[in-house]
């Protein structure tokens, strides 16, 4: 859980956002701040992914104010966050080592130097033996462990993830849910996670904000109980973390 006292570091308030006569959001105020993981849930086409990409700067919102590190503008939100998709996106003729880079070279550092940036990522976070591999080459959790380094690799202060295990089979999720926790905990960064999981959501977040049906609104906001180290099947059996996920279920079907 972060510092009660760290700075306020994303910030909704009164968000609204149309496309022609569909309206997505209406009504999201939610603060998020510095190191601290916040999860977004709620129905099918309640607004999620349209949320994280007016938060990102890829979008500008109809009604309302949105400021990640105290800017307001689509280009100073921007540089502020990286956003991870659900699908990897890895370049099929680079190999792992040199999709991470990506972001790094096209700031303008050489490949080799690059490269040589990456790497201690690659050995903290379990990827060493796997550099030299092509993406046809690797397995779905192995290319998203891939996908996420390259989200760090673009060194910006608030990581949006976007169902970033949307595609595994429920196996492997578990795996990647647990792998994640532990590189947030390794790297702390400010973390936005979109997910239609509900106890994904509790799993890997501080706070869970629930969003209503479109337009999507904000519902509720529920504080998780997960305790990062403790294993992930003592932590989704435990007595308070099905109450919560409980609570959250109710809450979508209000």
């Amino acid at each position: 859980m972060p510092n009660a006292d760290a700075p306020i570091q994303v910030s909704v308030r009164g968000l609204a956002k149309r496309f022609g006569g569909v309206v997505a959001l209406r009504g999201v105020d939610v603060t998020v701040r510095q190191h601290e993981k916040v999860a977004f849930i709620g129905p099918s086409g309640c607004g999620k992914s349209t949320l994280l990409q007016v938060i990102a700067g890829l979008l500008e919102a109809d009604v309302g104010e949105v400021e990640v590190a105290g800017g307001r503008s689509a280009p100073e939100r921007l540089a502020c966050c990286a956003m991870m998709p659900q699908r990897d996106l890895l370049l099929p003729w680079r190999d792992a080592l040199g999709n991470a880079c990506i972001a790094l070279e096209n700031r303008g550092a050489k490949r080799k130097d690059a490269r040589e940036q990456a790497r201690p990522l690659f050995d903290r976070f379990g990827l060493g033996k796997f550099e030299r591999l092509h993406p046809a080459q690797l397995s779905g959790g192995m290319r998203q462990r891939v996908s996420f380094v390259r989200t760090l690799m673009a060194e910006k202060d608030v990581l949006l993830l976007d169902e970033p295990f949307g595609a595994l089979d429920s196996i492997t999720r578990a795996e990647m849910q647990e792998w994640l926790l532990h590189a947030m905990a390794e790297v702390p960064r400010t973390v936005l996670l979109v997910t239609h999981d509900v106890e994904e959501a509790l799993f890997l977040a501080d706070r869970v904000v629930v969003l209503s049906a479109r337009p999507g609104r904000t519902v509720t906001v529920l504080s998780s109980n997960a305790v990062p180290g403790r294993p992930r099947r003592e932590t989704v059996t435990s007595p308070e973390f099905v109450k919560l996920r409980e609570q959250a279920l109710e809450a979508l079907e209000k």
